[in-house]
């Protein structure tokens, strides 16, 4: 679609997503460190990554398919709606007397099916708005912006759970969804609506569509099956490093936050790179690199002695390098393969593909960290990454997707 005003239009409505997402992130990182100091477990975060990810996998891909018949920017402003309601619930639950986990983990879980029905359709929106031949510059944009989060999000949420209570930090979940809400409301987004009525046998047919757009192409089933395998291999570190931080490396709230601030100072390197500079190398080869990048970072961070902190970090920022890299490229890989009107479901297939082995990763993270360590999770994670991506380069069909 040829706009000459796309750019301003994607942009204003990211001005509010992106308020919205610094404002998520400082929450959530708060609550983690809430949890980390309070608790000590690895369980306890591990639960709490499950809860937040488990209703979004089981609803992802029919949510994909409400995506793909109702008007898209509708449904981004009430998932938003949704998630500031789920906040004000939180708000109640910190301020009581007796803090019981598992009503954390049951809002947690409700924001996540708010997120199943947001994050595959702002994805969806991007080819409606964007020129074909510039949305891997504005997938690197937008992982850019990301990245800008991860960095102000974990510092502002660091600040602000040192300050202040808890229950008052997550009124930034609601100032964020209500600027997100005002920047939609003030755009036109072009939408592909079906006009064939919701019934449960056109939502299962649309469904099973989406399944089929991705096992046809042989090179797509692949590049989620070496995805879902990354996903798996990498949860389990990935939801401990803050207990890494405060057990292998004796951190404390800063240390957290600094982490978290230099993976995201990373992301924004990824994003900058492929935002303002044309990338000659297939996508496909870029993935694939990005996953054996990611598994050495962490298997660095879990092998470095507990006095290099400073490699530690260094370690982080590459990994965010990495993990940026690969989301831009496997987003416009995507957007390019799929038609239009089957990205909602294909996105939300794809975000369910990946939590599901996350979640069996997570379930036994605790007793993985307790067994063996903490560390050593990490040098697992790494090895196990790594092999992932050695193979992808051993997938003809996944090599020649794009091409």
């Amino acid at each position: 679609m040829e706009n000459h005003k796309w750019f301003n239009t994607y942009l204003f409505i990211w001005a509010g997503q992106f308020v919205s997402m610094l404002t998520s992130y400082a929450v959530q990182f708060a609550i983690v460190i809430w949890l980390s100091l309070e608790y000590q477990s690895a369980e306890v975060l591990a639960y709490a990554g499950i809860a937040g990810m488990l209703p979004q996998a089981l609803i992802g891909p029919f949510a994909g398919v409400y995506i793909d018949r109702i008007n898209r920017k509708s449904i981004m402003i009430l998932s938003d709606t949704f998630i500031a309601v789920c906040a004000i619930v939180l708000i109640f639950i910190f301020k009581s007397e007796t803090i019981n986990l598992v009503w954390i983990y049951i809002m947690l879980g409700l924001r996540s099916v708010g997120n199943a029905f947001h994050a595959p359709a702002l994805q969806a929106v991007a080819p409606l708005i964007v020129p074909r031949k510039e949305l891997l510059r504005v997938a690197g944009i937008n992982q850019m912006l990301h990245s800008v989060c991860s960095i102000g999000g974990p510092a502002i949420g660091t600040l602000a759970i040192v300050y202040i209570p808890i229950s008052d930090v997550l009124y930034l979940d609601l100032i964020g969804a209500l600027l997100a809400i005002s920047s939609l409301m003030m755009v036109r987004i072009p939408q592909i609506v079906s006009a064939t009525k919701s019934t449960v046998r056109t939502i299962s047919t649309e469904f099973l569509e989406g399944i089929l757009s991705i096992s046809e192409n042989r090179g797509l089933s692949y590049f989620f099956l070496y995805a879902m395998a990354l996903s798996f291999v990498i949860m389990p570190a990935a939801i401990l490093f803050p207990l890494l931080t405060t057990e292998h490396y004796a951190g404390g709230k800063w240390e957290m936050g600094l982490i978290e601030i230099v993976w995201g100072a990373g992301m924004l390197i990824g994003g900058i790179v492929l935002g303002f500079f044309k990338v000659g190398i297939s996508k496909v080869v870029l993935v694939n690199s990005m996953y054996i990048l990611l598994g050495l970072t962490l298997f660095l961070s879990g092998i470095f002695p507990t006095e290099w902190f400073i490699g530690f970090i260094l370690a982080t920022v590459i990994g965010g390098i990495g993990l940026s890299v690969y989301y831009a490229c496997f987003t416009a890989i995507v957007q390019i393969a799929v038609k239009p009107e089957m990205l909602g479901r294909v996105f939300s297939l794809y975000y369910s593909l990946a939590v599901l082995p996350s979640i069996i990763g997570l379930l036994f993270t605790g007793q993985i960290a307790e067994n063996v360590g903490v560390n050593n999770t990490f040098v697992i994670s790494g090895f196990l990454a790594i092999a992932v991506g050695f193979l992808s380069f051993f997938s003809p069909k996944l090599m020649q997707l794009g091409k």
